[in-house]
C-alpha cells in the first residue's frame, strides 16, 4: 500500500465549555474536550463501559469560521461529531521536561443536538443534525452516552 492516512472521526459529548483565544495574529482557535464511550471486558471478565478523553483543536478554514461557531454554539453535555487528524506537539515545561500532547485538529464540526438540548445551559446548536453513522453500529455493543453529570471536572 503506498501512502498512508491520518482520520479521525468521533461522536461525544463536552466534558467543559470550549475554551476560545486569539492568537497574536487575531486568529481564533477554540479547544474543546471530548468524551467518547466504547464497550469492553473488564480484568474480571464483565462486560462494561469505558470512557475515552480527547483533546479537540478547532481553527477557521476559509471561510468556515469553525473555531468562532464551537465556542458559541457548544457547551458542556453537547453531543456533538468531530472530523479531522490527530497531531501530535512538543514542548518544554517548566520544570525543563519535554512535554507531549496528542490532539484531534478539526477539519469538520456537526451539532448533533437541536437548541437547548443536551447538557447544562440553553445554548445548543441552532440546528437539528441526523445522526450520522457509526463504523460498527451493527454490532452487538449497546449503545450509550456520557452523562453529563458523570464527568470528573
Amino acid at each position: 500500500m503506498a501512502g498512508s492516512l491520518n482520520r479521525v472521526m468521533l461522536i461525544g459529548r463536552l466534558t467543559a465549555d470550549p475554551e476560545m483565544r486569539y492568537l497574536p495574529s487575531g486568529q481564533p482557535v477554540t479547544q474543546l474536550r471530548m468524551a467518547t464511550n466504547r464497550y469492553g471486558t473488564s480484568p474480571d471478565g464483565e462486560r462494561r463501559e469505558f470512557t475515552d478523553y480527547h483533546d479537540v483543536v478547532v481553527w477557521n478554514i476559509g471561510q468556515r469560521k469553525l473555531a468562532e461557531l464551537a465556542g458559541q454554539y457548544l457547551h458542556k453535555g453537547s453531543l456533538f461529531y468531530v472530523e479531522g487528524r490527530l497531531q501530535t506537539r512538543s514542548w518544554e515545561g517548566q520544570d525543563g521536561q519535554k512535554r507531549y500532547r496528542t490532539e484531534v485538529n478539526a477539519q469538520d464540526i456537526q451539532f448533533l443536538e437541536a437548541r437547548g438540548a443536551g447538557g447544562e445551559g440553553d445554548e445548543g446548536s441552532g440546528q437539528r443534525s441526523a445522526p450520522l453513522p457509526v463504523p460498527g453500529a451493527g454490532s452487538s455493543e449497546p449503545a450509550g452516552d456520557v452523562d453529563p453529570d458523570d464527568i470528573p471536572f
